[in-house]
């Protein structure tokens, strides 16, 4: 069970619930005046849930440190350039990454610094718990 798991008798048992109702009104507003709007929640979602796949984490991982054509990534990832393509589509979709064609090669790079950005504190958030060896 990991750290954010919730065991079923905890819930029974009210751990995580407060003792006493009490409503702290300007906390509430204050929130309510900054939480994001659903269209914004939606985006963010789909965002998520772009790069949750392993394979495209690993496409935009190895796009960090170069600008790569299908075959170059098909090569590292040891997979089809087929499958490679498949994956792209989604990351391009989702603005993650960007194209640029020289002849008939097209080149993907990540879509700009906020994604390396993501990379680079996701990272930091991970080694935070554990050993580098362990990523």
């Amino acid at each position: 069970m990991s750290k954010y798991s919730y065991n079923k008798e905890d819930i029974m048992e009210n751990k995580y619930m407060c003792e006493e109702t009490i409503v702290h009104q300007d906390v509430v507003k204050d929130v309510q005046s900054q939480i994001i709007n659903e269209n914004m929640s939606d985006k963010l979602s789909k965002f998520f849930k772009a790069i949750a796949d392993p394979t495209r984490m690993k496409i935009l991982y190895a796009l960090k440190f170069k600008e790569l054509c299908v075959c170059d990534i098909s090569i590292i990832l040891n997979m089809s350039q087929s499958a490679i393509s498949h994956q792209l589509k989604t990351l391009k979709e989702n603005d993650l990454v960007r194209s640029r064609k020289e002849g008939k090669t097209r080149f993907y790079r990540l879509a700009d610094e906020h994604v390396h950005h993501i990379f680079e504190v996701s990272l930091a958030h991970l080694m935070e718990e554990h050993d580098e060896k362990d990523l």
